[in-house]
């Protein structure tokens, strides 16, 4: 199994890898760093810090994951970076760790990170979510599951972007996107339901198409009328429930909360509360 692990690697005698780990050339892997089994670690690549990485997973030459995070207020705490599995991150991707003591930067499973892509610290990707060469992610930023990220944009620091979302790339993403919307645009824009990532989802025969119907009236309702968010929201709890409707809901909420960075705007959705 040794031969797995090209000689030229640098790897410490505490970092715990899998048998079945290959390891690429001039790789440089830490002390404190984890690695689970059929991962393939290529070229160059640096894994540092308390790093844990699943099953699965391909890190394609260059990329970066564990380095102390780009935050002045980082000194020195043991923090974490955990990473699922089947991910692939492609080249020069850089992923930091956490900044304060206990807390993780973490990567869900079934990801795919392309080439320059920048996850900075207390970031959290879910699962099947695809993120397109040279998007730079600040601090606190959550990506739900099954998202879609255009290439060469910035995502302002603890913006959430909700769960099959599409958002087009060369965007300024500097609030909230919400789930199964497009968005698009510099400021950046809700533009219409993310119609092909709902169908390809299978969403569109739910129920035999009802629920891709509610999605529309919810649509209709939120960017085709004149109504402030709240209203829009009360007039939400008159469709025909079901549990994407009720997430599509929570999320318009807790965007609204302190510490969040409030709604993307539609063409007339008025994002601010009645108070």
């Amino acid at each position: 199994m040794k031969t797995l692990i090209h000689p030229t690697a640098v790897i410490h005698p505490g970092a715990d890898l899998h048998p079945s780990v290959q390891v690429g050339p001039y790789a440089v892997i830490g002390e404190h760093v984890k690695v689970g089994s059929e991962t393939i670690i290529g070229a160059h690549v640096v894994l540092d810090g308390s790093t844990e990485i699943g099953v699965g997973n391909h890190i394609f030459p260059g990329a970066a994951i564990g380095l102390e995070p780009q935050d002045l207020k980082y000194k020195g705490a043991v923090s974490y970076v955990k990473i699922g599995d089947n991910n692939r991150i492609r080249e020069y991707v850089t992923i930091n760790r956490a900044t304060g003591a206990g807390e993780a930067t973490i990567i869900g499973n079934n990801n795919l990170l392309m080439a320059y892509a920048h996850v900075a610290h207390n970031c959290v990707i879910e699962d099947f979510v695809v993120i397109a060469n040279a998007v730079a992610m600040a601090g606190h930023v959550h990506i739900e599951s099954r998202a879609t990220i255009g290439g060469v944009l910035g995502i302002h620091q603890f913006v959430h972007i909700g769960r099959l979302a599409m958002v087009g790339g060369m965007s300024r993403i500097d609030r909230d996107v919400p789930p199964y919307m497009l968005v698009e645009g510099s400021p950046a824009r809700v533009r219409s339901l993310n119609l092909i990532g709902l169908k390809r989802a299978g969403i569109a025969e739910i129920d035999d198409g009802k629920v891709f119907q509610t999605f529309k009236k919810a649509f209709r309702t939120l960017y085709r009328s004149d109504l402030t968010l709240n209203q829009a929201l009360e007039k939400l709890d008159l469709l025909q429930d079901n549990e994407h409707l009720q997430h599509l809901r929570q999320f318009l909420q807790l965007s609204q909360m302190p510490g969040r960075r409030g709604l993307i705007p539609g063409r007339t959705l008025d994002t601010r509360s009645d108070e």
